[in-house]
């Protein structure tokens, strides 16, 4: 069904205009306390359903897991569905990642009941651009709660604390704990089941924070993991990376093997089996080449044999950007890291700052402005709230300032900027609470979290159980690093979302009974093997 831009007009609410200036360096912080938000009243109609529901965008305050004193106030946008038991909706929590970035990338793009529409894979034109109803939004399954970490959007620290005393892998995910219990006790959702959703950065933070819910004794239902990095040290690794630069070259053409993959999922199981064997050999034993191997790789990959070895074989040769800037070279073209589909001008001034320099990326150049602007539109015009201070949709200074120092649940050290590990995290939340579920969620042409090194990360976690390895599902879709902005994609990740939300929520006491000790069968491997697979889009 194709989407329209949405003609209804919502109902006078209880707007809000806030005067508190949210300063987001790393001193700043504000002394107000107060709770407020404005709060709106609509409709989606998705899957045929017409859903009332409420909006809300304001603050809430978290406290000191010690001494009970306010410590932050957490901008946040919510939706809920108006049913007459909210107790008993599961509720989810969304961030992106970063670190320092807002939820506002989610927000807008993926699975709440508005989004904005853009020209992906090409850059979207400027102004006016057109907010839709969202047909694929989560709502039908689940109340929605996007948070903004302290430092990005509208969140701050209290006084006398300042923002980067929340700058840290564990001081972040003690913050958003602290702001989830916060929710659930504001709005009576201790009982609802509970899911958090994590783009990015957004996956090792999940991973932290849902340890660190667990020990409050707040199990969760599951878990979604979006583009994950969940070991940094093997971010450079090119046997994850090589399956997408394939993807890649496959979607500009560039594959020279005969005949002509003509189904992405099929050539990608076929790179990574050999990206796991003959090409890890060859990095190996380089420069003791196979001409064959080097044959192989020059076919997948679109990049001459004698460039190849130029790279010594690594096409994460200049932390991927070599690849980035080759693949397209003869049309003055570069390729988008976040997205390969997409791609830039690589000459004349255009060469300086694309597509290494981040936020330059062509990918993310081509949606900057839509989001900026819809945002500043929908938050205003539709959700009644209005701020005096600069939204921080993306803070750079966060990031600067982040202590990547970890400390996982066995007590050891898994911290550093280039080593930080959270799997751990995740293999022991898992471990004790049989029930909690994960779904993965990668694209095929994203080359910043490789989905290739997302499965060798999983296969490699310190989880043992057939059990709970049943209990992750990994689905990998034709899109980049924000799946959702494909529509095909966001509309095949929905209603698998739609499975997996109620496989989690559908146990009972009575399956609990069923999983007494001795009831428990350990999983056949063929059963194994089944439950764990990939499942493509």
């Amino acid at each position: 069904m194709d989407e329209k831009p949405s003609s209804q007009q919502s109902p006078p609410g209880q707007s809000l205009l806030d005067t508190t200036p949210y300063g987001s360096g790393k001193d700043d912080s504000v002394n107000d306390t107060t709770e407020n938000a404005a709060v709106t009243q609509h409709t989606a109609t998705i899957n045929g359903t017409k859903i009332a529901y409420t909006a809300r965008a304001g603050h809430l305050v978290t406290v000191d897991q010690y001494s009970a004193q306010p410590a932050a106030k957490i901008f946040y946008v919510s939706f809920t569905a108006d049913v007459a038991e909210p107790s008993k909706r599961p509720v989810t929590f969304f961030y992106n990642g970063g670190p320092g970035s807002s939820s506002v990338f989610l927000l807008l793009g993926s699975f709440g009941p508005r989004r904005i529409r853009t020209s992906m894979p090409y850059f979207t034109p400027p102004a006016p651009y057109a907010m839709v109803d969202n047909s694929d939004s989560l709502l039908d399954q689940t109340d929605l709660v996007f948070i903004n970490p302290v430092g990005t959007g509208y969140s701050a620290a209290i006084a006398p604390g300042k923002n980067k005393d929340f700058w840290g892998v564990d001081e972040d995910a003690r913050s958003i704990r602290q702001f989830v219990k916060r929710y659930l006790s504001v709005y009576n959702r201790w009982n609802s089941p509970k899911f958090l959703f994590g783009e990015s950065y957004g996956t090792p933070r999940t991973c932290v924070l849902t340890w660190l819910l667990h020990e409050d004794g707040v199990d969760l239902n599951g878990v979604v993991l979006q583009s994950s990095i969940l070991d940094y040290s093997q971010t450079s690794n090119a046997v994850g990376l090589l399956p997408t630069l394939a993807a890649d070259a496959w979607f500009h053409k560039k594959v020279t093997v005969s005949p002509a993959p003509s189904d992405l999922p099929a050539f990608m199981n076929t790179v990574e089996a050999f990206s796991r064997g003959p090409y890890a050999s060859a990095l190996a034993t380089f420069p003791n080449v196979n001409p064959n191997v080097l044959q192989t790789l020059s076919e997948f990959v679109g990049i001459p044999p004698i460039v190849l070895k130029y790279w010594q074989l690594d096409v994460t040769t200049g932390n991927g950007t070599v690849f980035l800037t080759s693949l397209l070279q003869d049309a003055g073209l570069a390729v988008g890291a976040y997205d390969g589909r997409v791609t830039a001008e690589d000459t004349g001034i255009a060469g300086s700052v694309d597509p290494a320099s981040g936020g330059n990326d062509p990918t993310m150049t081509a949606i900057g402005g839509v989001y900026t602007v819809m945002w500043n539109v929908y938050l205003n015009d539709e959700l009644k709230f209005t701020s005096t201070s600069p939204f921080m949709d993306l803070n750079d200074q966060a990031f600067l300032n982040w202590n990547f120092g970890h400390v996982d649940p066995t007590g050891a050290q898994k911290g550093g900027i280039g080593s930080l590990y959270t799997a751990g995290d995740l293999a022991a939340a898992m471990t004790l609470n049989p029930y909690l579920k994960v779904f993965s969620a990668n694209g095929y042409y994203d080359a910043v979290t490789p989905f290739f090194q997302t499965i060798l990360n999983f296969e490699n976690m310190p989880l043992k159980s057939p059990h709970a390895h049943g209990n992750l599902t990994i689905h990998n879709y034709p899109s980049g690093h924000m799946v959702y902005l494909d529509d095909k994609s966001r509309s095949g990740m929905k209603s698998d979302l739609a499975e997996f939300y109620e496989g989690a929520t559908a146990h009972s006491f009575a399956a609990a009974e069923l999983r007494a000790p001795e009831a428990d069968k350990r999983i056949s491997g063929t059963e194994y093997q089944r439950r764990f697979s990939r499942v493509p889009y």
